[in-house]
Protein backbone atom coordinates (compact mmCIF):
# COMPACT_ATOMS: atom_id res chain seq x y z
CA UNK A 1 0.00 0.00 0.00
CA UNK A 2 1.25 3.37 -1.20
CA UNK A 3 1.44 6.37 1.38
CA UNK A 4 -0.48 8.99 0.78
CA UNK A 5 1.55 12.48 0.01
CA UNK A 6 0.19 14.89 2.36
CA UNK A 7 2.81 18.02 1.40
CA UNK A 8 -0.75 19.84 0.83
CA UNK A 9 -1.35 19.87 4.29
CA UNK A 10 1.68 21.57 4.65
CA UNK A 11 0.94 23.45 1.49
CA UNK A 12 -2.55 24.90 2.63
CA UNK A 13 -0.75 26.17 6.19
CA UNK A 14 1.58 27.71 4.78
CA UNK A 15 -0.33 29.65 2.48
CA UNK A 16 -2.69 30.74 5.28
CA UNK A 17 0.93 32.58 6.73
CA UNK A 18 1.56 33.58 3.75
CA UNK A 19 -1.97 35.49 3.84
CA UNK A 20 -1.67 36.27 7.35
CA UNK A 21 1.36 38.63 7.42
CA UNK A 22 -0.12 41.69 5.12
CA UNK A 23 -3.52 39.93 4.34
CA UNK A 24 -2.16 39.40 0.32
CA UNK A 25 -0.55 37.04 -1.68
CA UNK A 26 2.93 38.06 -3.57
CA UNK A 27 4.42 36.63 -6.71
CA UNK A 28 7.70 35.42 -4.38
CA UNK A 29 4.70 34.10 -1.95
CA UNK A 30 3.25 32.22 -4.62
CA UNK A 31 6.48 30.37 -5.97
CA UNK A 32 7.83 29.25 -2.25
CA UNK A 33 4.25 27.63 -1.88
CA UNK A 34 5.10 26.11 -5.29
CA UNK A 35 8.29 25.00 -4.33
CA UNK A 36 6.56 22.98 -1.43
CA UNK A 37 4.04 21.37 -3.74
CA UNK A 38 7.30 20.20 -6.15
CA UNK A 39 9.50 19.29 -3.20
CA UNK A 40 8.63 15.39 -3.82
CA UNK A 41 9.06 16.36 -7.52
CA UNK A 42 5.13 15.87 -8.65
CA UNK A 43 2.33 18.00 -7.93
CA UNK A 44 -0.87 15.70 -7.41
CA UNK A 45 -4.14 16.27 -7.00
CA UNK A 46 -4.69 17.18 -3.67
CA UNK A 47 -1.63 20.21 -4.48
CA UNK A 48 -3.09 20.96 -7.30
CA UNK A 49 -6.21 21.62 -5.49
CA UNK A 50 -5.16 23.53 -2.88
CA UNK A 51 -2.84 25.91 -5.10
CA UNK A 52 -6.33 26.84 -7.50
CA UNK A 53 -8.00 27.47 -4.59
CA UNK A 54 -5.24 29.72 -3.53
CA UNK A 55 -5.09 31.03 -7.18
CA UNK A 56 -9.14 31.53 -7.04
CA UNK A 57 -8.65 33.80 -3.99
CA UNK A 58 -6.62 36.69 -5.17
CA UNK A 59 -8.25 39.73 -5.09
CA UNK A 60 -7.79 42.25 -8.10
CA UNK A 61 -4.95 44.13 -5.85
CA UNK A 62 -2.63 40.87 -5.80
CA UNK A 63 -3.33 40.15 -9.39
CA UNK A 64 -0.38 42.35 -10.47
CA UNK A 65 1.08 41.87 -13.87
CA UNK A 66 3.81 39.77 -12.70
CA UNK A 67 1.12 37.86 -10.55
CA UNK A 68 -0.92 37.49 -13.87
CA UNK A 69 2.21 36.06 -15.67
CA UNK A 70 2.94 33.67 -13.03
CA UNK A 71 -0.39 32.10 -12.81
CA UNK A 72 -0.39 31.70 -16.42
CA UNK A 73 2.82 30.16 -16.67
CA UNK A 74 2.00 27.89 -13.44
CA UNK A 75 -1.26 26.53 -15.44
CA UNK A 76 0.12 26.18 -18.67
CA UNK A 77 3.34 24.11 -17.30
CA UNK A 78 1.62 22.42 -14.26
CA UNK A 79 -1.93 22.25 -15.69
CA UNK A 80 -2.80 24.03 -12.69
Amino acid sequence: MSKENRDYLELTYRSINCFADDGKLDVNELESLVEIALKDGVIDDNEKRVLRNIIDRLTDEELTSEMVAKIHQLRTDLDI
